[in-house]
């Protein structure tokens, strides 16, 4: 049974994400304790809100570092929704610019839709690659709540190293909706939200990157 830490860093849902983990097999631990989020087998970054006040959320528990040092051993980290936004270079909301942990260029910004937040079930373009996706119907719908999102996917090809696996959904516009890259994976959409659906995410991400 793999050992996943959901990191408490005071936003997301813990606890549902706490229980979806459990339903598909996992031992989970909700903690801001760096020592076991280091250690575990899978770390969970949650996230609700804004990405200025998850940021600080983050910071405050030293979330960047340990990401960093769980990444550099090639342990496996799952970002959800705005702990997926956090991944990026920088967050911009209402004017404010904020920096984020930087494992990945690019920006959060406003999505253009005529309609937001964007809330509700939607279907993505997942590649054919895509290990979190594996099994799934092309028409199987996740559940979305943002208004912010990443519009373009700015990480250049490289003849070196494999790229990441990107995967798309749109609401007025296209925006990334997850991304697998080595052991660093992130949902826009709520796996644990998301019924059957997310469930069989989470299970992939356990069965085939946590192993």
């Amino acid at each position: 049974m793999s050992r996943i830490v959901v990191l408490d860093y005071g936003s997301g849902n813990l606890r549902s994400a706490e229980r979806a983990l459990r339903r598909v097999g996992a031992d989970v631990t909700v903690t801001a304790d760096a020592n076991l989020a280091v250690e575990a087998d899978g770390l969970v970054v949650p996230g609700v809100g804004a990405f200025a006040a998850c940021m600080t959320g983050l910071r405050s528990v030293g979330g960047p570092r340990i990401i960093e040092r769980r990444l550099a051993g090639g342990r496996p980290v799952l970002g959800i929704c705005v702990g997926m936004q956090v991944l990026f270079d920088r967050g911009v909301e209402w004017g404010e610019e904020t920096d984020g942990c930087g494992q990945w260029p690019g920006t959060v910004e406003r999505l253009k839709a005529d309609v937001l937040p964007h809330m509700g079930w939607n279907t993505v373009r997942a590649p054919e690659a895509s290990v979190l996706f594996a099994g799934l119907p092309a028409d199987t719908r996740f559940y979305f709540v943002h208004s912010f999102g990443v519009r373009r996917w700015e990480l250049e090809e490289s003849d070196v190293l494999r790229p990441p696996l990107v995967t798309w959904a749109h609401h007025g516009e296209d925006f990334v909706a997850a991304v697998e890259n080595g052991a660093l994976a992130a949902t826009q959409f709520h796996p644990e939200k998301s019924g059957d659906a997310g469930a069989a995410v989470l299970s992939n991400w356990l069965r085939d990157v946590v192993g």
